[in-house]
């Protein structure tokens, strides 16, 4: 689907996605559904933006996401709402999922969803009668130990309604970051080549060893959040990481239980990091490669809909600095693999010669007709993308069928107990971006919001603690602590808290587990237990909170009045 088609949806069914925070632009689109005469349900533990103007709000407990979504399916199933011919024609494995759904009714799951059954039936009856049922999902479901069986289950949803195919339906993926759909389209995934091709189709990687001239290895690697196991317990010689390469990322910050990971880069052998301002991590790197930034090089992204698009230098860069693809090429010669390209036009035709879903995505129909959406397979002008998949029921399975798929809930890893009461999730919020590596770099947006953040907490939970709003409080888990600002609001549930993770005295993954989901490799950064504390010496705490801001941006060179580099 298109982030156009959101506004003419006849019901969005919105879960663990925060668009007026992560994304106001695609928000505004939701905004216009509601307006043209949309029905909004909102599935999220918190009464977010979306929350206010839905017409259902389904504020369930964390971590029960698939007891949920089982259970939708089953009145579905149960109240014969299902598209029968579409799912004939179209679908494999119905009944073999219907024998897993049958036995998740709404009356089974309140308890631990904290949804009332008659909800769940309204809901599920108002996204199965539509018509036309769009389901937006975003790091809600991504950041979990099951989230993969939670995209499917929406997907189950989806198909079992017959809504693919069509304008205005679907699910679509609000990806957590910018150009995720991108670095994923380009083969920055350990387990395929640019365009989504395995690594384990010799077919696929004798095409690539030829345009290459290399010879290329039949195993997937690793993802990046498994590289701190990787270094510190990995015990095959084969398998273990000792160098580390860096681009645009910084796991220090954003990775789960953050002293596991600044062990793993301290031991690691040899780091690299490669961005456009310093970072956490880059306080553990052997070498520093500094990049141009957006506006100071051409460069061709993809947004979230799979439409690619152009961005264009604006500003000549400064200082000692080169693009990605020049710093990647000059790494690679120096290796021993020539490699030199004049431009990124360049380098676009030689991916889209390997790339069969974006060989017609040419540079000038791009330039033509500013965003071509993949897959895209001809050059020819009349091909201008595609803009909803599955068309005319048509999957990406050998035989075109979709595949029902369904499994059991498994709760969180680790559960709220006697001594972390409750239950922590991190989120994000729209004034600062991601890790902050820019935004913590403008003076203006860090004068309305700065260090250490804040802990969002219901009010009884403040009561009981003795806190106020705007005082510096301990976050404790397992695995460490950090000190933010307390921030009393009704619109979590009481035993659950949410930071964001941005902050460098706050920082909260300080306290995530490093639970990963079994096949995305994701995660958990939306449970783990925890615990707050009441600081009884604020001045001491604030004089703490200051010392440590400077202490950090002195090391990673920033001056505090300039807010940038030194």
């Amino acid at each position: 689907m298109g982030v156009h088609e959101i506004e003419d949806a006849a019901l969005l069914f919105v879960f663990g996605y925060h668009g007026a925070e992560s994304h106001p632009i695609v928000a505004r689109r939701i905004v216009r559904a509601k307006q043209k005469g949309a029905k909004i349900i909102c599935v999220d533990p918190r009464r977010i933006e979306t929350a206010r103007i839905a017409d259902m709000h389904l504020q369930l407990k964390g971590g029960s996401n698939l007891l949920l979504v089982n259970a939708l399916a089953n009145v579905i199933l149960e109240e014969g709402l299902c598209d029968y011919d579409f799912i004939e024609k179209h679908a494999n494995g119905f009944d073999e999922f219907k024998e897993v759904i049958k036995k998740y009714t709404p009356e089974s799951v309140t308890a631990q969803t904290r949804v009332e059954a008659a909800d769940i039936r309204k809901a599920a009856r108002m996204y199965a009668l539509s018509g036309r049922s769009m389901i937006l999902y975003g790091m809600g479901v991504c950041q979990f130990g099951q989230a993969v069986d939670v995209v499917k289950g929406l997907a189950n949803l989806a198909i079992m309604t017959g809504n693919f195919g069509r304008p205005s339906v679907g699910i679509g993926p609000v990806r957590g970051q910018n150009n995720v759909q991108g670095a994923c389209d380009m083969g920055a995934l350990p387990n395929v080549y640019p365009g989504y091709q395995s690594v384990t189709v010799p077919e696929v990687r004798a095409k690539f060893e030829k345009a290459w001239g290399v010879k290329l290895s039949d195993q997937p690697g690793f993802t990046l959040t498994m590289v701190p196991h990787q270094v510190l317990h990995e015990t095959d010689p084969k398998k273990q990481v000792h160098a580390y390469y860096i681009m645009g990322e910084d796991p220090a910050q954003s990775d789960p239980d953050l002293a596991e990971v600044r062990e793993a880069l301290e031991k690691c052998d040899f780091v690299v990091l490669q961005d456009i301002y310093m970072n956490k991590t880059g306080q553990y790197a052997d070498v520093i490669l500094p990049a141009t930034g957006w506006c100071e090089h051409d460069a061709v992204y993809s947004c979230c809909d799979r439409g690619f698009q152009k961005a264009r230098k604006l500003v000549e860069p400064s200082g000692d600095v080169k693009t990605d693809w020049e710093i990647i090429s000059l790494v690679s010669t120096a290796m021993g693999y020539p490699m030199s390209y004049k431009n990124t036009v360049e380098i676009w035709n030689e991916v889209i010669e390997l790339c069969p879903g974006f060989a017609g995505a040419t540079d000038e129909k791009i330039e033509k007709n500013v965003c071509v959406q993949w897959p895209c397979r001809s050059k020819e002008d009349h091909d201008k993308g595609t803009s909803f998949l599955h068309k005319d029921g048509k999957f990406a399975h050998p035989d075109g069928r979709a595949k029902f798929f369904a499994t059991d809930w498994r709760p969180p890893l680790e559960l709220e107990n006697e001594l972390y009461p409750l239950t922590l999730s991190t989120v994000r919020e729209v004034g600062h971006y991601s890790v902050r590596t820019m935004t913590g770099n403008c003076r203006t947006l860090r004068n309305l919001e700065d260090e250490p953040g804040w802990i969002q907490m219901n009010p009884a939970d403040c009561e009981v603690l003795g806190l106020a709003e705007g005082e510096l409080v301990k976050v404790l888990s397992k695995r460490g602590y950090c000190i933010t600002r307390c921030l009393p609001t009704g619109r979590v549930a009481k035993g659950a808290v949410y930071m964001t993770y941005q902050w460098w005295i706050g920082a909260c993954n300080e306290l995530t587990i490093g639970n990963f989901d079994p096949i995305s490799k994701t995660p958990e950064y939306k449970y783990c237990a925890c615990k707050v504390e009441k600081i009884e010496d604020q001045a001491w705490a604030e004089k703490h909170v200051r010392e440590e801001y400077e202490l950090i941006r002195g090391r990673m060179g920033i001056d505090m009045k300039e807010g940038r580099a030194a």
